[in-house]
């Protein structure tokens, strides 16, 4: 039987460092498989699935899937679980995924849940719509 080489521990350390480096934002498995390639360390899709996984099931990293029509896209959140206390915005024009940490909505989460007894989840809770830089764009075309 063939010893590991060490190959996939190298595959699985830079898969990481690049969700770490990220961590102020959402990626795809797309965008992860171009990097590795962009490293010399190409990876298939489903390797990339797996190990992701993995990182999920261990809690260091979140999956989000939000509109049942785009992939998932994950974000590094390491031991602190942080994103479960906020709400997000999806630019329907450009796909941007936004972290929404407001006073308001938690206000509305908490009189949902005492008058209506509904508890909202806020990890996966997004609101659509379009973003400033989009908004901007499109108000500059001719």
């Amino acid at each position: 039987m063939k010893q590991d080489t060490g190959y996939k521990t190298r595959q699985k350390e830079k898969l990481l460092d690049y969700l770490i480096n990220n961590s102020g934002r959402h990626t795809n498995v797309q965008e992860i498989s171009a990097f590795l390639m962009s490293e010399g360390t190409p990876v298939g899709t489903a390797t990339i699935y797996r190990q992701l996984d993995r990182l999920v099931d261990s809690g260091v990293v979140r999956r989000y899937n939000f509109d049942g029509k785009t992939g998932a896209c994950y974000q590094y959140i390491g031991n602190s679980g942080r994103c479960h206390e906020h709400f997000h915005l999806k630019c329907t024009s450009c796909g941007q995924l936004i972290h929404l940490d407001c006073g308001r909505l938690s206000d509305i989460s908490r009189h949902i849940a005492e008058h209506h007894g509904f508890f909202i989840d806020p990890s996966k809770t997004v609101f659509y719509g379009i973003c400033p830089e989009c908004r901007n764009s499109e108000n500059k075309q001719p």
